[in-house]
């Protein structure tokens, strides 16, 4: 089954470290699938999901100010537009133009004192916005994001702990850092296939799901954004940005998940497996 993938890849130069698609129930697999390596931004997509965890748990919900779970002592930092900025802004890139990264020894008070337009509406993608979404939701839960993520999908999933990353005040980072393998993405790729349910389990619930995965505001790429996934109406994807990615197809039943590190042609990289799922 991607044996014609392999000759286009190969004929247009692109080295990918593997490749696997999972279609009918059946899994296809190129290279190497069960080697864990860097994801980047495909960590946002976890946040979500953890994000999707606290609401099913009646933490929060996505119309809840996020400034609510900050701690305390930030509070003289916040501005009156910030405070009421509800989850859902951040988590669509919403919520103001962020520089691209924090920065500093404690990056919740770097990110508040930067002047930041909040009336601003737009899609504009930053890790700022991931990492304050899994700070507040470890506050709002009363522990660490990789817990939560851990006992309720990751062990359900038969996927070990993965290196992740914590910011300098010891909140999961959110927006990148973790690894995980082609074989451990396509596992993820299908709970959220089949709307929060893996293996006749249900670990997310449905409505949850699908409302991370339903297009929220258009992006500059040509493409819409949802709760950090990215879609276009007909499937949905979990991406970082040198050609990590895994993309899901609800109408087909299908999962391609391919890990890659190519700095400068991720997006040709893309269109090569877009239309290489179209013809299918």
């Amino acid at each position: 089954m991607l044996r014609r993938l392999s000759g286009r890849l190969a004929a247009a130069g692109l080295d990918i470290h593997g490749a696997e698609l999972f279609y009918r129930g059946e899994i296809y697999r190129s290279g190497s699938c069960d080697v864990r390596l860097p994801i980047y931004s495909v960590t946002k997509s976890l946040t979500s999901a953890a994000f999707m965890l606290a609401c099913d748990d009646e933490f929060v919900s996505p119309d809840t100010p996020l400034a609510e779970f900050l701690e305390s002592r930030y509070a003289p930092l916040m501005s009156e537009d910030f405070m009421r900025l509800p989850f859902r802004r951040f988590l669509t890139m919403t919520a103001g133009r962020y520089p691209f990264r924090p920065e500093g020894s404690d990056w919740t008070e770097n990110i508040l004192t930067l002047s930041t337009d909040h009336s601003d509406t737009g899609y504009h993608y930053s890790n700022i916005p991931a990492y304050l979404v899994g700070a507040a939701v470890e506050n709002a839960i009363g522990g660490g994001l990789m817990d939560l993520l851990t006992e309720r999908i990751f062990d359900p999933l038969g996927i070990p702990e993965p290196t992740y990353q914590k910011s300098p005040e010891g909140h999961f980072y959110g927006a990148t850092g973790m690894e995980l393998s082609a074989d451990e993405l396509t596992k993820l790729g299908r709970l959220f296939l089949n709307g929060g349910e893996y293996d006749g389990k249900r670990l997310i619930s449905e409505q949850a799901v699908s409302l991370a995965v339903t297009p929220q505001v258009e992006t500059s790429e040509g493409d819409s954004y949802g709760f950090f996934f990215r879609t276009d109406g007909s499937s949905f994807s979990m991406r970082g940005k040198w050609g990590q990615q895994c993309i899901i197809c609800p109408d087909r039943q299908l999962v391609l998940t391919y890990l890659s590190h190519q700095p400068d042609r991720a997006q040709e990289l893309h269109t090569i497996m877009k239309d290489f799922l179209a013809e299918i």
